[in-house]
């Protein structure tokens, strides 16, 4: 049985047990799913732990390979631009499910207070910990790498990791070798502890779906539920609609086959909440599902995980909507387009773990004026906030990976797809990186320590 489907049984297999423990009040199950709930926390910080060592090696080894300075801005602008395009469409596409489903409207008030008076303290705690925009774009540039390092500041660390990896580019051949090879094995450790901990995917899973579950069960999402369905279609059609679209167009792909590639991705991601515990997998899709190559995966994915996150700024938009709504505060056009553009900005400046956007909400409130609802609205949807965390976090994924697949493509790539195995000339790559031009394929620099990128028949 592959992997995949062990980790989609696990979290089916939470989930039922999860929904009858609180809906049949049975106690004995429910306390055992919640005593068990720590494997499912020490499955997420396993994987929290090699995103560093992952994250710094991939970045600096693609930076340093891609070469001049010119490449990598070419590179990571595609990069920036892909995100921020198409983290803007999310968030119209959120605001759009919205207005056709209206879930504020009918809302008890009871039911809003007393949703709002159990989660205070939670909603507090996220008040007090709020930084401005400004603030956060200005600490992207770390005073000390090493204190970024050990914050886990993972933007920190993606910025000076490429300043480091552009300044290691311009060295000779013969003085950038032995650093592009020392970050190249640390890589290459990293991916062999990612398949260690793969193993215990289902059963962490398992887990966190159970205790998720239990907690919440459907007497909570009852009372939220048209608010659910809205972040829920909403995510769906942008997920699987647009990018579907995306896929075929950009990254000419059949976006049935693309999806079926990358499906441990989503997985992970859905059952983590985490799109920083769900970058090794996704590396490890893009180069050996989709066949991109090792650099462009190890510069774009770690940049991704903290630019592109769409799926997080489409739930905000709709959030930010139904707070409105239910508190009787009307925003007009003008309010929804900085809606759009707060959430655009508050989702590429949030952390890529569980439970981020209740604090990055808070940035989209007060764009908009609502600074006197914000405590109030964020205590209203943070006891939903962790079930749409899995959804959205996945479509973040999703939306990462067909990111570096367009990327990929743009740079003249070849993916593994039906249409190149049948048209597209064998291309073999060596560990140098030379690739032999052929006359359908443009030559392409490539940088050291690259596997080869021939299509595979799958």
């Amino acid at each position: 049985m592959k992997l995949y489907t062990k980790i989609l049984i696990a979290l089916l297999a939470g989930a039922v047990l999860g929904v009858m423990a609180k809906a049949y009040d049975v106690v004995w199950l429910r306390d055992t799913l919640l005593a068990i709930e720590p494997v499912g926390t020490a499955f997420i910080r396993l994987m929290t732990m090699i995103v560093l060592p992952l994250v710094v090696s991939s970045l600096l080894v693609g930076t340093a390979s891609l070469g001049d300075a010119q490449r990598v801005g070419r590179v990571g602008g595609r990069t920036l631009a892909f995100s921020v395009v198409v983290t803007i469409v999310a968030a119209c596409v959120g605001l759009a499910v919205f207005h056709v489903i209206r879930p504020g409207s009918g809302l008890d008030p009871a039911v809003r207070d007393q949703l709002a008076a159990r989660f205070t303290g939670q909603a507090e705690s996220a008040v007090r910990v709020q930084t401005p925009l400004v603030q956060t774009i200005v600490e992207i540039i770390p005073r000390n790498p090493f204190k970024a390092l050990t914050d886990l500041d993972l933007l920190a660390v993606v910025f000076f990791t490429i300043v480091f990896g552009v300044a290691t580019g311009t060295l000779s051949d013969a003085r950038r070798a032995p650093i592009i090879s020392f970050f190249d094995a640390v890589n290459d450790v990293s991916m062999v502890m990612i398949r260690w901990v793969m193993k215990l995917a289902p059963y962490g899973v398992f887990a966190l779906s159970g205790a998720v579950f239990a907690n919440f069960g459907v007497e909570l999402l009852g009372s939220l539920l048209l608010f659910c369905v809205a972040v829920a279609a909403g995510e769906v059609v942008y997920g699987v609609g647009v990018l579907a679209i995306v896929v075929r167009a950009l990254v000419m792909m059949n976006p049935v086959t693309f999806f079926r590639k990358i499906g441990r991705a989503p997985l992970v991601a859905f059952s983590t909440s985490s799109s920083n515990a769900a970058l090794p997998v996704s590396i490890e899709v893009a180069e050996t599902e989709l066949g991109v190559s090792k650099k462009i995966a190890g510069f774009v994915l770690p940049l991704s995980a903290t630019l592109s996150k769409s799926g997080s700024a489409l739930y905000k938009a709709v959030a930010v909507m139904f707070i409105g709504q239910v508190y009787g505060v009307h925003l007009g056009a003008a309010q929804q387009l900085v809606i759009v553009l707060a959430s655009t900005a508050s989702a590429i400046s949030g952390a890529g773990v569980p439970g981020s956007g209740m604090v990055t909400i808070l940035i989209v409130l007060n764009a908009v004026g609502m600074s006197a609802q914000a405590q109030a609205g964020v205590a209203l949807v943070v006891g939903v906030d962790r079930l749409l965390d899995m959804i959205r976090t996945t479509v973040n994924v999703v939306g990462q990976t067909v990111g570096v697949a367009y990327v990929a493509r743009a740079e003249g790539e070849r993916l593994h797809t039906a249409i190149d195995q049948r048209t597209i000339p064998v291309a073999q790559e060596s560990r140098a990186g030379a690739v032999a031009p052929t006359a359908s394929m443009p030559p392409v620099a490539l940088g050291a320590q690259e596997r080869d990128t021939t299509p595979v028949a799958r």
